[in-house]
């Protein structure tokens, strides 16, 4: 270790100016030196070198026996600038230095005599004086005075030792204490360990104490249910190959890759001195939804939902139409509910919400939505013809939901009514009537003379006091979606139920993987209302698309939450879709290789409705045969557009649309591209006629012709007359006998007959395209600007 000094120092230790410390050793390196600067040890031994010479005495006996004389003086302070002959000091230098080297002590006690030279290196001195006298010296008497000039040369002895002891007892501190007190000793010891180390910052000080701090403090990590090897030793702070080699310890073989359960990784941290937490992973469901059991002093009676259930045409909605007094049955083709509608009513003081599913089995996905949406079931068997297939599956879906049923044995007015028939076919599904002994309400009722409507509601009424139905009301919103579809004015359109909390105006919700702000908000009576409690069936706008009908919905506070957690269930719903796909592999390959050889049907079904849509699409892959596999390349809504046809070009399908009509540049591209399209408004058609096609059997005796379309321009009403639709006639012709079909918005309305068609005041049996004239309809008169009638005729013809 090369030590550096002060020149300033040296220079006050030894009493000199600092101006001859430079002046005597600069011609050594030929540096030229600074009061501020330093040297190392080679400078500092010539200077004490020559130092000694300088001061040396001519006799050491006369020395000697001149300090003995003396009165003892304090020693001269280091500052003096002139000092006088330098004298050895007393005994204790000598006597320190003999304890520190006993060894040489020992052999030099067997001399008389001792030279100059040795004189110097026992006081520490390295170089030998120039003198080569030699003095005849008593070793016990020898002692030798600095006084005149305050040298502490054993300071420079001492840096040597501790040198010495360090390589001899590493744990032996450098600098350990004497014993004795000199003047200068602390500072000298403080400059000493200056010139062995660089000063320690402030900033290196506190990262000191933190790294000693982390050191003593326990280890805490988290640690989740699953997690891997490396993971954990990276959380351990550790190398992936101590952990491994811990796993060894235990008996276990794992790889930095290897996931461990939580218990195997908490038993290795443990090992490691650490403390374990258990990670538990927060979804985006769990912070979004507020998953809190309600008050019993928050909640209050709620209305019941009542679904209506049964066989097809066994008078489903015409119980629902007398109860609303409303006639609904007559807008609806061949007798069909086509959507899931929800009405409220009223009977006495208490109101009633009544859901209304379709009766044809190819809505059973639906009809399945609505039983576990709702609270009392009421199931509609018609008195003369008695259990029928539907029935039993809404008999079996009602079971599933766990809701109370009610039976309505309508068409009580028939002569052929046998209510007591409907009664003992009920008991073969474990329907026991109250008349026999159990506990289900069959009530006699007919829909047509209103017999029984009011006893039914009553009934209903009590079922729902009885199961005393609550919600809070002072919670957001949540509940399902009823029925959705594409509005082309509106967007997405979605008919919700709130099943508890209140749904208010602009509150954000996600249903599915549709997300958005409720923009407008409509009763079931059509009116605008800012809140929803409760029970309450609303019709919405502001999705960004078509929920799925049955979808749960609940209103959130994040939005962006709520679109991401949206995103993530989109994509949740790919990687399913492409799972579904079947991939070939060893099991299978002759399965995949027979299929190859089955025809498929590939067809595009576009509904009004989502719930319809989704019906037909089930409807028809029902109907698949060992020959022939039919296949629904998409269900949406909405018109029929261009990508529907250029899907079904690519896909070589067939599109069906149901109560929907495609718009003209559809049309134009269906008919350049052959694309073959098929409308209907009742799924019986549809299916009939598809599977006809599979069985080759499709020969259609009928077929529509288009003659021409027409654009209302504007509506009159005429007291005399009713409602005139002012039109022009955009393409082909309207005549006088042909059949109208009126269409909003690319939804099918309604189809019926020219009543009159007028230009100007004189009737006319056909109206050319580019002129104007009036039409009147036999049957339909809510008419708006902006409909189109399309004018057709029915036409038989032979293959």
């Amino acid at each position: 270790m090369d030590f550096k000094y002060k020149i300033a120092d040296v220079a006050k230790e030894f009493g000199v100016p600092a101006k001859k410390v430079i002046e005597t050793v600069s011609p050594i390196t030929g540096e030229a030196y600074k009061t501020g600067g330093t040297f190392g040890e080679k400078e500092l031994d010539f200077l004490l070198e020559t130092l000694t010479r300088e001061n040396a005495e001519p006799s050491l006996d006369a020395y000697l026996a001149s300090g003995a004389k003396e009165e003892p003086k304090p020693a001269p302070k280091a500052e003096s600038k002139k000092p006088e002959t330098p004298k050895p000091e007393a005994k204790k230098q000598e006597n320190r230095r003999e304890n520190r080297k006993p060894e040489k002590q020992a052999e030099k006690r067997n001399e008389k005599r001792v030279t100059l030279q040795e004189l110097a290196a026992d006081t520490g001195i390295k170089k030998p004086v120039a003198a080569t006298e030699q003095v005849q010296v008593n070793r016990a008497q020898v002692s030798v005075d600095t006084r005149t000039v305050d040298v502490n040369v054993d300071k420079f002895n001492a840096r040597y030792d501790d040198l010495a002891d360090s390589r001899n007892m590493p744990n032996k501190r450098k600098n350990q204490p004497t014993g004795k007190k000199e003047k200068f000793n602390n500072r000298n010891n403080r400059r000493g360990q200056q010139f062995g180390r660089r000063r320690e910052t402030e900033a290196e000080r506190l990262q000191r104490i933190q790294l000693e701090k982390a050191r003593n403090a326990q280890l805490k990590i988290s640690i989740p249910d699953e997690i891997t090897v490396g993971e954990l030793a990276s959380r351990l702070k550790q190398t992936a190959a101590k952990v491994v080699a811990k796993f060894m310890q235990m008996g276990e073989m794992h790889a930095v890759s290897d996931v461990v359960d939580f218990d195997t990784a908490a038993l290795i941290a443990e090992e490691f001195h650490a403390k374990v937490e258990h990670e538990v992973h927060v979804s985006i469901e769990e912070r979004l939804f507020v998953q809190e059991e309600d008050n019993a002093a928050d909640l209050v009676e709620r209305p019941p939902v009542v679904v209506v259930m049964g066989h097809v045409d066994h008078g489903k909605t015409s119980i629902l139409d007398a109860i609303r007094k409303t006639n609904v049955t007559a807008g609806e083709a061949g007798g069909i509910t086509q959507a899931i509608g929800a009405y409220q009513v009223k009977s006495g003081d208490s109101i009633i919400t009544f859901l209304d599913t379709p009766g044809h089995e190819a809505f059973t996905a639906m009809r399945a939505r609505g039983a576990n949406m709702t609270d009392i079931a009421v199931l509609v068997v018609a008195a003369d013809d008695g259990i029928m297939p539907q029935t039993i599956e809404s008999i079996n879906h009602a079971k599933a939901a766990g809701v109370k049923l009610i039976v309505a044995v309508n068409k009580m007015d028939k002569p052929t009514a046998n209510p007591e028939r409907v009664k003992e076919q009920l008991t073969q599904y474990e329907i026991v009537p109250e008349d026999w002994g159990g506990d289900v309400a069959c009530i006699p009722v007919s829909a047509l003379t209103g017999m029984g409507i009011s006893d039914l509601l009553e009934r209903i009424v009590l079922e729902a006091e009885v199961m005393e139905l609550k919600a809070n009301p002072n919670r957001r919103g949540k509940g399902a979606v009823v029925e959705a579809r594409l509005d082309k004015g509106q967007g997405p359109v979605a008919t919700l139920l709130v099943q508890n909390g209140t749904l208010h105006k602009g509150d954000c919700l996600i249903a599915g993987t549709a997300v958005g702000r409720v923009r407008t908000m409509r009763d079931d009576k059509g009116r605008e209302i800012t809140e929803a409690g409760p029970s309450t069936p609303v019709e919405i706008t502001g999705l960004t698309e078509v929920p799925e009908a049955g979808e749960l919905f609940e209103a959130v506070e994040d939005e962006k939450l709520a679109r991401e957690l949206a995103d993530k269930r989109m994509t949740e719903a790919k990687e399913r879709q492409f799972a579904a796909y079947t991939k070939v592999t060893l099991d299978n390959l002759f399965d995949q290789m027979a299929a190859n050889d089955m025809k498929e049907l590939p067809i595009v079904v576009k509904a009004d409705v989502q719930g319809s849509a989704e019906a037909v699409k089930q409807s028809l892959e029902k109907i698949s045969n060992e020959e022939v596999r039919v296949r629904v390349i998409h269900a949406g809504v909405g018109a029929i557009s261009k990508s529907d046809v250029s899907l079904a070009d690519a896909s070589n399908a067939i599109i069906i649309g149901f109560n929907v009509r495609p718009d003209a540049v559809a049309k134009a591209e269906a008919e350049q591209t052959g694309v073959e399209m098929r409308m209907y408004r009742v799924i019986y058609d549809a299916i009939n006629d598809v599977s006809d096609a599979m069985k080759g059997m499709l020969a259609p005796k009928v077929r529509e012709v288009a003659l021409g379309e027409a654009q209302v321009r504007q509506v009159y009403k005429i007291s005399s007359v009713g409602t005139v639709a002012g039109c022009r006639v955009t393409d082909g012709k309207i005549t006088r006998d042909a059949q109208l079909r009126l269409v909003r918005d690319g939804i099918v309305i309604c189809e019926d007959a020219i009543a009159s068609l007028k230009r100007f005041k004189d009737d006319a049996k056909e109206v050319a395209e580019g002129f104007e004239c009036g039409i009147t309809l036999e049957k339909f008169s809510d008419i708006k600007e902006g409909d189109v009638f399309e004018c057709f005729k029915l036409e038989e013809y032979r293959d």
